[in-house]
């Protein structure tokens, strides 16, 4: 078999269905590289082969059987291990569940199995997913393909990392304040948080961190980001909140024209965060790029400077997060989360609801931006990916955020926001490190996002880019 380890995820399907590759040899291919690479990156923190070879063998008897088969049939994913996996051992990195194995699937993985998938393994996370880079005490430090002492960013740096290393073709994430789009900024690739209500968490909750979070995809292609969002997408039973239907399938919009569109871009955080000079030539060069492409153009932001916006994300997210799980020995938890778990229980239910209150009178001002403009062009983060450690450094937990407000000030707003958003991987730095743009979309428009997407890979190709690292060059 002809090495497929950077073929996307839609062109192995293609291959299966027509027979030219059996999907026991793509689990074959993928479990190599990973034994080889992975010891240097940390991206997969369980792995399941044995399981995964079994259900190849299903799946190319499926194959030969004929017939319609599913959509992705024989195309193996990386899971993040804040998702539940049936029979698979899911430790939200903390040594809390060091030996936590769930009796279900969460809703987005059965709905990849029906879709044809083949789970390898679970993804390195931080504990909890509660900071923006891929660091913990029980799975350890994961490391960025294209620099081993950079983070792959968080929280879903080990599917990041899986991907562009070519370990999988296409993983989940999920994403609070950006854990989805940082790591695609990170490691090169495409990557798409969905609108509020797109992707259930059935059946574990209603909601993740007061609606705040949902499951995202990391993608080398905007066609495979598409084509999972699809799979991954649609009501559940009980779901709280849901996304009115596309008009058409996802993957439908690779490639259609998105018009002449009005984008603003701005590089004014929400924080007050600075963008480093690196950052600041990213953004300017995608705007530049948008406005070649015909698109109009203007410096412009919402106005979403807001001194109580940290105050009330924080309560919403760290503070009910940690305090969320179903445990009561917090001295299993690492420092920072101890110190948030326990400001969440003892956070009122008083306050929690004012937070609740004025994180949607934040979001009514914000949104109202969108009015004016199809879309906002942002830095996705703020910095170059920093050294592994950076974040994680100082022992005081508000040092800690300090230092997370600092890297990612630009994406957490999408979260509260419920807006769809994506990182795209235009620029790479002059040391060779990617440095992905966001754009945000209207409420529940992930077409137009796909759409600007795709015209934006066409414009300037990232897919055949490659870490250059010398313990990849020999494979």
């Amino acid at each position: 078999m002809s090495d497929l380890s950077f073929t996307s995820a839609t062109e192995l399907a293609r291959l299966v269905r027509e027979r030219a590759v059996s999907p026991v040899e793509i689990v074959d291919g993928c479990l190599d590289r990973i034994e080889k690479i992975d010891p240097s990156i940390n991206a997969f923190v369980a792995l399941v082969g044995d399981r995964a070879r079994e259900e190849a063998r299903r799946a190319e008897a499926l194959v030969m059987r004929g017939g319609e088969l599913p959509a992705l049939l024989g195309v193996p994913i990386g899971i993040k291990d804040l998702n539940l996996t049936e029979g698979i051992t899911t430790t939200f990195s903390s040594k809390a569940f060091a030996n936590f194995v769930p009796e279900v699937d969460h809703s987005t993985v059965r709905r990849m199995r029906s879709a044809g998938m083949l789970v390898l393994g679970k993804t390195n996370t931080p504990e909890f997913g509660s900071v923006p880079v891929t660091e913990s005490d029980l799975n350890g430090d994961c490391h960025n393909p294209w620099d081993p002492d950079k983070t792959p960013g968080g929280s879903s740096g080990g599917s990041g990392a899986a991907v562009a290393a070519g370990m999988v073709p296409v993983a989940q994430g999920t994403d609070g304040g950006g854990s989805v789009r940082i790591p695609a900024s990170c490691c090169g690739l495409f990557g798409i948080k969905p609108a509020r209500g797109r992707v259930s968490h059935s059946p574990s909750t209603g909601e993740a961190w007061s609606g705040l979070s949902t499951d995202g995809v990391l993608a080398r292609t905007v066609q495979d980001g598409a084509a999972l969002l699809d799979v991954m997408s649609g009501y559940e039973t009980g779901d709280p909140y849901w996304a009115p239907s596309p008009a058409r399938p996802f993957a439908a919009e690779v490639g259609r024209d998105p018009g002449n569109l009005r984008i603003a871009f701005s590089a004014i955080a929400p924080n007050g965060a600075s963008p480093d000079p690196e950052v600041a030539a990213a953004l300017a060069d995608a705007a530049h790029l948008l406005e070649e492409l015909g698109h109009q153009m203007e410096e412009s932001a919402p106005d979403w400077v807001e001194p109580e916006a940290a105050g009330f994300y924080l309560k919403l997210t760290w503070f009910v997060n940690a305090a969320y799980y179903d445990f009561d020995d917090l001295s299993l938890l690492e420092p920072f989360n101890q110190v948030f778990a326990e400001l969440g229980r003892e956070t009122s239910s008083f306050d929690y609801i004012k937070a609740r209150v004025r994180a949607e009178r934040y979001t009514r001002k914000v949104v109202g931006f969108w009015n004016d403009f199809d879309l906002l062009l942002t830095p996705t983060v703020a910095l170059p990916p920093p050294d592994v450690g950076w974040v994680m450094e100082p022992d005081d937990p508000w040092d800690k955020a300090a230092r997370s407000g600092m890297f990612i000030p630009y994406t957490p707003i999408a979260n509260i926001t419920g807006q769809p958003a994506v990182n795209v991987p235009l620029y790479w730095s002059e040391t060779g490190l990617p440095l992905g743009v966001q754009l945000i979309g209207r409420p529940a428009d992930e077409a137009t996002l796909i759409r600007v997407a795709s015209q934006l890979e066409e414009a300037r190709p990232w897919a055949e880019r490659r870490p250059a690292m010398s313990y990849l060059d020999h494979l």
